[in-house]
């Protein structure tokens, strides 16, 4: 699945309405700004409704990711139903999130970042950021790509999938 940070489509929006938090005086993190630059799926007709963060620092250029979390707002019900038959259960309960991605950068201050994070979503204001950040990227996204509805589209090809199911077809009777 790949991601795209949501300014590269965006720049005046990301720029405005990217979270970032000062902290100081803390035992677990050093001093200073993080950014919480989202990135979202590019991938045509996806309807993940997630986001992935990348924890950024203007102490080391904005180069340097501290740490990767990955963040759902749907109910796990949801991502299960997503992941479909092949999907595990602790998938779904990782793309709920949040979470930290290992199979992105990570540092030793992750763990705590996790936490700063956590405090964020708690703000009913930053999760609909987030939804309505992710519903622009989408759109774009599908529009780029000439998909008119999306989410009918997806739709339809879980019905296609879930008709041509081996186990669904075992149950038929002709």
């Amino acid at each position: 699945m790949p991601m795209t940070p949501f300014i590269k489509r965006f720049r005046e929006v990301g720029a405005r309405e990217t979270r970032s938090v000062t902290v100081t005086q803390s035992q677990d993190l050093p001093d200073g700004e993080y950014g919480f630059l989202e990135f979202y799926c590019d991938e045509p007709g996806c309807d993940c409704r997630r986001v992935i963060i990348d924890v950024l620092r203007p102490e080391t250029g904005w180069s340097k990711i501290w740490a990767t979390i990955g963040y759902g707002w749907e109910d796990l019900d949801f991502y299960r139903k997503w992941g479909g038959a092949f999907s595990d259960p602790i998938d779904a309960i990782e793309m709920k999130g949040p979470y930290l991605d290992q199979l992105n950068p990570q540092t030793k201050y992750s763990p705590a970042l996790l936490d700063l994070f956590q405090l964020l979503v708690e703000s009913p204001d930053y999760v609909e950021r987030l939804k309505r950040h992710y519903r622009m990227f989408r759109e774009s996204v599908d529009r780029e790509h000439g998909q008119r509805n999306p989410q009918q589209t997806n739709r339809i090809e879980n019905r296609r999938n879930r008709l041509r199911d081996p186990k669904r077809r075992g149950r038929r009777t002709h």
